[in-house]
């Protein structure tokens, strides 16, 4: 006999509370979301969510009916369900039916009409959308370990990271890192200073990874500018705006960017998704030449 969970147990009942079944071929949260959502339009107890998730079977079904106490039976009852199987569907509700129980299809009516828009078939495949839930958990991760490594902090976890960005002050390293943290990346970024010596690490991580940001002095000098007059530091900190300053910084900077053989991208009048794309872009790319030099040596050692 299968275990079915049981929602909102805290909840003080109505004694002629109606209880909606949910029954799913996945976990049921879609059906339970869409119910929530119409419960909340009646007072709190009215209504009662109980599910039957990991539907394979229609005996399943058949051993979850029978299973429910006298009591249960007697309150008002309705199935919402969501069931990508076509035949499957059809079996439970042919069996909701003789049962007389009233049932809705949350999935059904939904795949039919996106099936007839497109002219495609559906993959049916149960459950597909938490695929969306682990991208989710994934950029969750990547968030987190942005604000662990934003501005040069802890450089010794940056042989972890998808992408790692370095450059002078006010190149966009941090509004990109945290773009680039949302679409689902790890990222890591390093300021790099006059007379600062970078972190041995970035010795560490693959070139194809490392991106330096590099900019037009006109436009670093133009963004410190504001920056110090908005701190109020211009007083001791003018040489962080002067333009010989910027011009022995970038050289440095590129001087190093040269000797890790990394990419070096120009962020100078592009807005932060586009420099993204860009970097996005290279990153993919890498992975698909690899992908296919790495399927061409197996190719090889089969042949052998």
């Amino acid at each position: 006999m299968a275990k079915y969970s049981f929602e909102g147990e805290a909840i003080d009942y109505a004694p002629d509370c109606a209880v909606i079944h949910v029954i799913s071929d996945s976990l049921g949260e879609t059906a339970s979301s869409v119910v929530t959502a119409a419960a909340a339009q009646f007072p709190l107890g009215s209504v009662r969510i109980r599910r039957l998730p990991k539907l394979q079977a229609l005996r399943q079904v058949r051993e979850y009916f029978d299973s429910l106490d006298p009591e249960s039976a007697e309150h008002p009852s309705a199935v919402f369900h969501t069931i990508v199987d076509p035949d499957l569907r059809r079996e439970v509700r042919r069996e909701l039916d003789e049962r007389e129980i009233p049932s809705v299809d949350l999935l059904g009516p939904g795949i039919a009409i996106l099936s007839s828009l497109t002219g495609k078939e559906p993959v049916g495949i149960p459950g597909i959308n938490h695929e969306a839930d682990d991208r989710y958990f994934r950029r969750i991760d990547a968030m987190e370990f942005f604000v662990e490594h934003d501005d040069g902090r802890n450089p010794q976890d940056l042989p972890k990271a998808d992408i790692v960005l370095i450059g002078v002050s006010r190149t966009s390293k941090t509004p990109l890192s945290m773009y680039l943290a949302f679409m689902g990346y790890k990222v890591g970024n390093v300021p790099l200073a006059l007379g600062v010596e970078p972190p041995i690490e970035l010795e560490e991580v693959d070139p194809a990874r490392i991106f330096g940001l590099m900019s037009t002095t006109d436009t670093l000098v133009s963004i410190r500018t504001r920056r110090l007059s908005k701190d109020g530091a211009s007083d001791y900190a003018a040489s962080y705006a002067d333009p010989a300053e910027v011009v022995a910084e970038q050289a440095e900077a590129r001087k190093l960017m040269r000797h890790l053989g990394c990419m070096i991208i120009n962020t100078s009048g592009k807005a932060v998704e586009e420099t993204a794309n860009e970097i996005i872009a290279q990153i993919e790319e890498l992975k698909r030449i690899r992908a296919e030099y790495a399927a061409r040596e197996r190719e090889a050692q089969g042949s052998e």
